[in-house]
């Protein structure tokens, strides 16, 4: 099976219908697709069949669509659960996101709000705390839409002074913290009250004489600036 951490909730929208689907949830629909029981489904996730139903019906009952199918076997047996095609869709739909967070362990996740869109550049400005960045124009998003930027950390680069470049959004911070990890330095920058952390090699970190306490400038192109919409 997929690996989810528990705790994890994915929000599901169909047809103007939202669900929030919780690690335990995704888990018993995975086990439908891969054994065909919703009865060895629900022992897989530690719940009884009634508990297993249950969420099935309550799932289906608030997205408004039929996301597992049943059919009843003869003296014989033979009967099975199997999903859909919305309740694979909706796996499917799960499972990426978990394929994102994979790739994408090492991100600053920071809460921002789109302020301004601009269709003939491509790209939208969304408000951070007390900044604004640049971001990669999504055309589902209007302006007041509430986002998670996720940056990489090592799509972070720092300087010791500004400068004119492909880079889009340069911001200026102050270094809190430095850490080895994995031959690389992670450092932590306080910008404006919002954290970035930013992996950086042993000759970059050397190169530049950092050290915490010392202020610096973080850039970062605006196509690195991924948008998940809360």
């Amino acid at each position: 099976m997929t690996d989810v951490k528990a705790g994890v909730e994915y929000k599901i929208n169909v047809d103007g219908n939202s669900f929030l689907l919780d690690s335990k949830k995704f888990r018993l629909l995975e086990s439908i697709l891969n054994t065909g029981s919703l009865t060895a489904a629900a022992k897989s996730i530690d719940v009884s069949y009634r508990t297993a139903l249950n969420y099935i019906d309550k799932i289906e009952s608030t997205l408004d669509v039929k996301i597992v199918s049943t059919t009843k076997g003869g003296k014989g047996g033979g009967g099975g659960t199997s999903l859909t095609e919305e309740g694979y869709s909706i796996l499917k739909e799960c499972k990426k996101i978990n394929a994102i967070m994979e790739l994408h362990k090492d991100v600053n996740e920071i809460e921002a709000e789109v302020v301004n869109v601009d269709d003939a550049k491509g790209v939208m400005t969304i408000k951070m705390h007390d900044f604004e960045v640049n971001a990669p124009l999504n055309r589902n998003y209007e302006v007041g839409d509430k986002l998670l930027a996720l940056i990489s950390y090592d799509n972070i680069f720092l300087m010791l002074e500004p400068q004119t470049s492909s880079i889009r959004n340069i911001l200026k911070g102050q270094i809190v913290e430095m850490r080895l990890q994995n031959e690389v330095i992670r450092v932590k920058i306080d910008v404006g009250g919002v954290y970035l952390f930013s992996d950086i090699t042993l000759s970059a970190e050397k190169e530049l004489n950092l050290s915490i306490g010392k202020e610096v400038f973080v850039g970062f192109k605006a196509m690195s600036v991924a948008t998940l919409k809360l």
